[in-house]
């Protein structure tokens, strides 16, 4: 692995201080380039540090002006660079971020109720958007009363000259940034409160396991901004360590899946990646032609996480692309959640990704047993490890019952702890004390226990330990440790 050297961003206390150290250092630099179709010949936007600091001074003045300090602004962003302006806006005002998916106006029986939802559990106050979705807001109202109340500022329309109105907010590494609302039942989402502490080690941990560095370091990336993954991985990643970051919107990539593909290989991208689906979606699409057009050469860590890692999908993918220069060893499957920030595991970059086949109908009775020599079927299913705990934060397989450590080759819940593992739930406090405040046996703790997250099911295997994820039919959140030699 690359040799981690700490980055001078995590020597700050928050945010707030890595872009203003970022504006002074390397002000003129890229930060961020948006495709605005997806296509890499086709109009584009392009932001400094500089150009981004200015943005959030501005914003951030206006929310203060306002006594907007300690208060939750909802983000109702489409695709693009006003969401980071809305959302660095919001942390240098001192104000807690919600990032939203905004509501689809052709779908608003489905997305408007998790939108209300939100906005009634948090208590927000505020909601930043664009002067175009401002407009649309008397359309909303009537049907969502609990947005009619709040104060709408369109982010895109307030004066960069108020920039020189700003000062630094009361801020400290454990302020709040922002709350992350996990993908739960419409009527019940919880919004995980993540500090700037947390971020700052996420990110301390993705720079250290991707082996990422500033001076060589490219990222592509097409994933929500409004999504964990995205906004730690693929927003707030180029911004710490600073490194320039190509950025367009998920319905471009839906649209046409090979346009993320193309943007690794024209601006010869070194880092991206996305859930399990989208690799899927490239082999499918991909015509003997289109691979030849690609040099994916100096794509060196293909993530892949958000959803269980298949091994068919990695070789269909590396077979198909291969011969533009994809290489195998590229891939990097990871794990994490929400609740911890982003990261909790991953691999060793550049090395094949470790996998092991067991004994179907033993997993569902909580064992774990190689079978070496089965075929993959109904019998034997190979799973895919996602890597090891970082070492400043601890990973455990439980049995949830007894609350006691599994052994190697047993069925458990994976338990963390650490600096990456955040605040709870915003005003939820039982919910928090059970998701949160796990102990073992003994009393050891507290460990967050990922195995109540309602969205998907997951199993981990371990060697120190190592985390793999499927589904299972038992409909039990669990896990398997596994000793890999």
């Amino acid at each position: 692995m690359t040799e981690h050297i700490e980055p001078r961003a995590h020597r700050f206390p928050t945010l707030v201080d890595v872009l203003c150290q970022r504006a002074e250092s390397q002000g003129d630099a890229l930060l961020y380039r948006f495709l605005e179709t997806g296509d890499v010949d086709g109009p584009v936007e392009e932001w400094t540090y500089r150009r981004l600091d200015s943005r959030a001074r501005s914003l951030g003045a206006r929310l203060r002006a306002l006594g907007a300090q300690g208060a939750r602004a909802l983000l109702l962003y489409p695709p693009g660079l006003e969401f980071v302006a809305g959302f660095m806006g919001c942390l240098y005002g001192g104000v807690i971020a919600v990032p939203c998916y905004p509501p689809d106006p052709t779908r608003l029986d489905r997305t408007l109720p998790r939108l209300r939802a939100i906005a009634r559990d948090c208590g927000a106050r505020y909601v930043l958007t664009t002067s175009t979705i401002q407009e649309m807001a008397e359309f909303l109202t009537p049907q969502a009363p609990e947005l009619a109340e709040l104060q709408w500022i369109a982010s895109d329309a307030v004066p960069e000259a108020e920039a020189t109105d700003w000062k630094r907010p009361d801020l400290t590494s454990e302020s709040l940034a922002f709350l992350q609302y996990t993908s739960g039942s419409t009527g019940n989402p919880k919004g995980v409160k993540v500090s700037h502490a947390n971020i700052l080690h996420n990110e301390s941990l993705i720079t250290r396991d991707f082996g990422l560095q500033a001076e060589r370091s490219v990222g592509v990336g097409w994933l929500p901004m409004f999504h964990d993954m995205g906004l730690i991985g693929k927003v707030l990643q180029p911004l710490y360590l600073g490194f320039p970051c190509m950025l367009m919107s998920p319905i471009a990539f839906l649209q046409r899946p090979l346009r993320w593909l193309e943007a690794v290989s024209h601006f010869k991208a070194t880092v991206s990646g996305g859930p399990n689906f989208a690799f899927d979606l490239c082999v499918r699409k991909a015509r003997a032609e289109d691979v030849a057009r690609l040099d994916l050469s100096h794509w060196d860590l293909a993530f892949n996480g958000a959803e269980p890692v298949r091994r068919e999908t990695m070789e269909r993918f590396a077979e198909t692309f291969a011969p533009a220069g994809f290489r195998r060893e590229a891939f990097y499957p990871c794990y994490g959640l929400a609740e911890a920030t982003l990261i909790v595991s991953g691999g060793v970059k550049g090395t094949p990704c470790v996998q092991e086949r067991y004994d179907t109908g033993l997993l569902e009775l909580g064992r774990a047993k190689p079978a070496s020599d089965a075929a993959e079927g109904p019998t034997a299913r190979t799973l895919v490890s996602s890597g090891q705990g970082a070492p400043d934060q601890r990973l455990l397989i439980v049995d949830p019952e007894t609350r006691v450590p599994r052994a190697s080759n047993e069925v458990g819940e994976v338990w963390v702890a650490g600096p990456s593992v955040a605040g709870g739930y915003w005003d939820r406090p039982e919910e928090t004390a059970h998701a949160f405040g796990a102990r073992l046996a003994n009393g050891e703790g507290p460990f967050l226990r990922t195995g109540d997250r309602p969205s998907c099911r997951r199993r981990a295997s371990s060697s120190s330990p190592a985390v793999s994820r499927i589904c299972s039919s038992s409909g039990a959140g669990t896990c398997i440790r596994r000793t890999w030699r």
